[in-house]
């Protein structure tokens, strides 16, 4: 069995800061990078944290697709609006930027909107939402991503897991947040199961014949090499309408693509026509709304937080000892990991070490 033991967050944000910075990115980048990372794990959405570090950040650098440098280019600005080039940097950077600029827009002109493209991997979307939350502001992205998704009725990867993200300020000690792929599961959830030798559970991917795929390392394989796709939100064909899951990725893969002129489709597969690597080209988009604009932030709050109540206090299914809503989950594991620290998998201790004695970085960790 898998051993996870628990890691200081002081120490693995200092180890993620110093590894950044080693492989050329600017060390307040680097915080901003670690910060997204770390967040995802203290939400407990493993699949986009410290398993993600070495494979979608550290190696993609070290590969030349992705440059530590941002080099962040305003293409087109107006009172509540913003287009920007990344330049194939690093995209939570990228973002971070972005949703800082839409905020103070938001906060003079009630709502702003941004674009970005050529950008990489923005870290869980949630993060962007939740900055806006944090100012008492809604916030709402979406990404595309490589094609994973296949269109109702195909079996082709076409579409990326492209998340539909919202956060909304409340009077609780947690904001509501929504921020679930358009697909039923994810790739970094298959990344996941793959690193701790778990099969995928049948009906999330469907293979070129037509039949469901369970094999976690094989699919990994198959999503790549367009042998495999993953079934849209409500699973393959329209029975359990799969079509509302493909009709949303589609809406994000045009905003993210469209808005700020951007790749999309297949041209974010990361390869180029002689399959060679090269940069994923990604698109993410971003609104804030300013509820004081509005009926005013504390009536905003006020509300959102009496329907968020009533829908926890209502009548529950039998067997059942508890209703949530999004966002609520993810605060209790913060509060049950905040003093423990990270939970690290033995493939991760694995890559971590590795990366430690690669830059000669002075570290010790618990787990070894």
């Amino acid at each position: 069995m898998e051993t996870r033991p628990y890691v200081s967050w002081d120490l693995i944000e200092n180890f993620m800061v110093d590894s950044f910075v080693a492989v050329g990115v600017p060390r307040d980048d680097a915080k901003i990078c670690a910060d997204v990372l770390l967040e995802s794990d203290r939400r407990g959405i493993e699949s986009h944290g410290c398993n993600r570090f070495k494979p979608i950040y550290i190696d993609r650098i070290n590969a030349g697709i992705q440059k530590p440098v941002t080099d962040y280019e305003i293409l087109k600005e107006t009172k509540t609006t913003i287009v920007a080039d990344a330049h194939d940097g690093m995209g939570m950077v990228a973002s971070h930027k972005m949703m800082t600029s839409l905020i103070e827009k938001a906060k003079e002109y009630g709502m702003a909107a941004g674009a970005i493209k050529n950008s990489t991997h923005y870290g869980i979307a949630g993060y962007w939402t939740m900055m806006a939350s944090k100012a008492d502001m809604i916030g709402i992205t979406g990404t595309n991503a490589r094609p994973s998704i296949a269109p109702t009725f195909g079996v082709e990867n076409m579409l990326g897991t492209n998340p539909l993200t919202f956060a909304m300020p409340t009077n609780e000690e947690f904001p509501f947040v929504l921020d679930c792929a358009t697909s039923i599961t994810q790739r970094g959830k298959i990344e996941y199961y793959a690193r701790s030798g778990k099969d995928t559970p049948e009906g999330m991917v469907i293979g070129r014949d037509g039949k469901p795929q369970t094999d976690s390392k094989q699919i990994l394989k198959d999503l790549t090499s367009g042998n495999a796709a993953l079934a849209p939100l409500g699973g393959i064909g329209d029975t359990l309408a799969g079509y509302k899951g493909y009709g949303y990725a589609t809406i994000v893969e045009i905003l993210s693509a469209a808005l700020a002129g951007g790749s999309f489709l297949k041209a974010l597969s990361g390869l180029d026509e002689n399959g060679n690597k090269q940069p994923y080209h990604l698109g993410h988009f971003f609104i804030v709304l300013n509820p004081d604009f509005f009926c005013g932030v504390d009536e905003f709050k006020k509300i959102t937080t009496s329907i968020l109540k009533e829908l926890r206090e209502s009548q529950k299914a039998p067997g059942q000892d508890r209703i949530y809503t999004a966002g609520e989950k993810e605060y209790l594991t913060w509060l049950e990991r905040k003093d423990k620290g990270v939970p690290v998998g033995e493939a991760v201790q694995k890559e971590f070490i590795k990366i430690r004695d690669t830059y000669n970085l002075p570290y010790k960790f618990p787990f070894e």
